[in-house]
């Protein structure tokens, strides 16, 4: 697994943005102010994202390296161990799923911001 190939995943998205508001260690990706995904720098390296609550549980059941995300609304958000042992086009999937649930919350004017990016 690679930290550079999820990234470029998340830059792709429409509106996408990348900064580091909570220091050197953990990058954050949002689209329209709103965070979709955040990535830290331990090893492995853990990728957060935002989730259907029942998915989410669905997902923590099949792979152990999925779990409540940290300082994130557990029923909302997980965490992904990228150790190998879930497969990438899982985390892809993952990552879709977290943009889209954040477009589809963004209020009138945020999507004029979104629809006019890019």
């Amino acid at each position: 697994m690679n930290l550079e190939f999820f990234r470029e995943y998340a830059l792709k998205k429409k509106a996408a943005s990348e900064s580091q508001p909570f220091g050197e260690d953990v990058i954050v990706y949002k689209v329209a102010g709103k965070i979709f995904m955040m990535m830290n720098f331990e090893t492995p390296f853990q990728i957060s994202l935002k989730c259907d609550p029942e998915l989410a549980i669905e997902l923590r059941e099949k792979y152990s390296a999925i779990r409540p995300a940290y300082h994130m609304n557990n029923k909302h958000w997980n965490m992904i161990d990228a150790d190998g042992s879930v497969p990438v086009n899982e985390i892809l999937n993952m990552i879709d799923h977290s943009y889209e649930l954040v477009v589809r919350k963004l209020t009138k004017k945020e999507k004029e911001i979104y629809k006019n990016s890019r």
